[in-house]
C-alpha cells in the first residue's frame, strides 16, 4: 500500500503510544511508525500485553497495528523515512547542577534532536509532543539547523491527556494546540499538522498559535489544574478544625460558574508526572526573569501538595495512639490516580516511605501499579509486601488508607475486611470515595480528609 504521509514518533512512553496508535486508527491512509532505543519497551508494544494500562488502549492498537502502525526500535531509518517527526522523548527534572529539582532535563530531547539532524536527508516537519520550557522550539532549530542543508520546520504540539481517560481525550479532545512560527514555511508546516488531526477532530477544536504561545500554554494548564487540587487541599485542613464538609464546600463552590466543580476533590495529593514537573519548570522560568514574588505564589502550590501528604500521615499517627511501630498498615492503591498503572509522583511513595520510616509493617495492594510499586520502594529500609487480593492485603491490619480511587475499592465487602482486621481498625480515606458513616457503623474508625472524623472512642481535640 502507498501511503500519503510517513509519521515517526520517538519514544513510546505514555505519551508517544497511545497518541500515534489514535492517528493510526483515525488516519489508515498515513503510516504511522513509533521507535525507541528500549527493545524491551518495543517488544511489550508488539505484544498482547502492553507497556502501560489505559482503558481502550488494547483495542486501539491491535486495530491498527500491522496494518498502518509500527513499532521497532530502527531509529535511524524511522527518521529517513518520515515526512513528520514527532519527539516524544522522557524530559524529567534536573537532578543536578543549575536548576536541580527545578527545571526541565533536556538531555535526551538533545540528542534526539542531532540524531535528527545526522539522518536526515529530505525536508522534514518536527513536532515537539514532549512538554518542554518555553523557547525550546527555537534551540530545537539552532541544533536542527546548524551544518545542516535540509529545511526543518519546528511546531509544538503539546499533549493535554489525562492518565485513565487517554484514548477518549486523544479520540474526542476539548482542544488540539499547534503552534508554529508565523512565517511562510512555518504557516505551510502548521497546515499540515491541523491537517493530521483534522481527520477525525473539528476544525473548530484545532486552536493554532505562535510557538512560544503553545510551549507556555502546557505548563500553564497544569499549573492552573494542579493549584486548584492544592486549594481545596489547603481548604480541607481548615475543615477538619471547623468540622466542617470539605465535600460539601467544593460543592458549593463548585457550583458557582466562575469556578466550576472541576478538580475541587479534596485528597491525599495530586501526583503524576506532569503537574509538579510543570510547576517547578514554570517556577524556575520565572526566577530566571527575576518573577521572584509570582515564582513563590506557584511554589506554593507544590508546598501545599507536599504538606498535605505529610499532614496525611500525622493524622494517622495521632489517631493511632501516637505509634505506628510494628503495626500493619494496607495501602489500598498505589498508582497515583485511578485507571493507569503509572505511579510516578504518586502520593502512596511518600507515604509508604514515611509508614516505613515509623516502622509500621506495610501490605500494598494496587490492580495495576504493583510492579510499578516494587521499583518505586526498592531500596526503602522496611517490612513491605506486595499483595494483588485486596481482602488478603487487609487481613491481619491495623489500618487501611485509600490511596487511590480506584472503582475496585468502593465496591469491596467491608464486612468482611473488618472481621478480618485487628481492632480497634481504622479507615484513613485519602480519596474520600467510601461510605463514611456505613463503615463506621460496621466499626471501623474511619478519618476522611477535610471531614470529622467517625470514631468509637473520645478524641482529643
Amino acid at each position: 500500500m502507498a501511503f500519503q504521509k510517513h509519521i515517526l514518533c520517538i519514544g513510546a512512553g505514555y505519551v508517544g503510544g497511545p497518541t500515534m496508535a489514535m492517528i493510526a486508527l483515525k488516519c489508515p491512509q498515513y503510516k504511522v511508525t513509533v521507535v525507541d532505543i528500549n527493545p524491551r519497551r518495543i517488544a511489550e508494544w508488539n505484544s498482547d500485553l502492553l507497556p502501560i494500562y489505559e482503558p481502550g488502549l488494547d483495542d486501539v492498537v491491535k486495530t491498527a497495528r500491522g496494518r498502518n502502525l509500527f513499532f521497532n526500535t530502527d531509529v535511524e531509518k524511522g527518521i529517513q523515512e518520515a515526512d513528520i517527526i514527532f519527539v516524544s522523548v522522557n524530559t524529567p527534572t534536573k537532578t543536578f547542577g543549575a536548576g536541580a529539582g527545578m527545571a526541565a532535563d533536556l538531555q535526551y530531547w538533545e540528542k534526539t534532536a542531532r540524531q535528527i539532524r545526522e539522518n536526515s536527508d529530505s525536508p522534514k516537519i518536527i513536532v515537539e509532543k514532549s512538554t518542554l520550557p518555553v523557547k525550546t522550539a527555537l534551540a530545537m532549530e539552532r541544533i536542527l539547523t546548524s551544518d545542516s542543508k535540509v529545511p526543518f520546520e519546528v511546531l509544538s504540539n503539546p499533549e493535554f491527556l489525562a492518565e485513565g481517560t487517554a484514548i477518549r481525550d486523544l479520540e474526542n479532545p476539548d482542544r488540539v494546540l499547534i503552534g508554529s512560527r508565523e512565517t511562510e514555511s512555518g504557516l505551510k508546516a502548521r497546515a499540515e499538522l491541523v491537517a493530521v488531526y483534522a481527520n477525525w477532530v473539528p476544525k473548530e477544536k484545532i486552536i493554532t498559535t505562535n510557538t512560544w504561545s503553545s510551549e507556555l500554554s502546557k505548563l500553564v494548564s497544569n499549573a492552573f489544574l494542579a493549584q486548584r487540587v492544592s486549594s481545596i487541599n489547603a481548604i480541607s485542613a481548615l475543615c477538619e478544625r471547623a468540622e466542617a464538609n470539605v465535600s460539601e464546600v467544593s460543592r458549593a463552590v463548585g457550583m458557582d460558574s466562575r469556578v466550576g466543580s472541576k478538580f475541587l476533590n479534596a485528597s491525599v495529593g495530586f501526583g503524576g508526572s506532569c503537574f509538579k514537573k510543570d510547576i517547578l519548570n514554570m517556577v524556575y522560568l520565572c526566577r530566571f526573569y527575576g518573577l521572584s514574588e509570582v515564582a513563590d505564589y506557584w511554589e506554593g502550590v507544590v508546598k501545599i501538595n507536599e504538606y498535605q501528604k505529610e499532614r496525611f500521615v500525622m493524622n494517622m499517627l495521632q489517631a493511632m495512639f501516637n505509634t505506628l511501630a510494628g503495626k500493619k498498615i494496607c495501602l489500598f492503591g498505589f498508582a497515583f490516580k485511578a485507571d493507569t498503572g503509572d505511579t510516578r509522583e504518586s502520593p502512596a511513595i511518600f507515604i509508604a516511605k514515611r509508614l516505613c520510616e515509623e516502622r509500621a509493617h506495610l501490605m500494598i495492594t494496587d490492580p495495576k501499579a504493583l510492579d510499578n510499586a516494587k521499583t518505586d520502594l526498592k531500596g526503602v529500609v522496611g517490612d513491605i509486601e506486595y499483595v494483588a487480593d485486596p481482602y488478603t492485603a487487609a487481613s491481619g491490619c491495623d489500618a487501611i488508607a485509600v490511596m487511590t480511587e480506584w472503582k475496585l475499592y468502593k465496591e469491596l465487602d467491608y464486612q468482611k475486611i473488618y472481621h478480618s482486621m485487628v481492632k480497634p481498625a481504622f479507615i484513613f480515606d485519602g480519596r474520600n470515595i467510601l461510605n463514611h458513616q456505613t463503615l463506621f457503623d460496621m466499626g471501623f474508625n474511619v478519618f476522611p480528609i477535610g471531614k470529622p472524623p467517625l470514631t468509637h472512642f473520645k478524641r482529643e481535640s
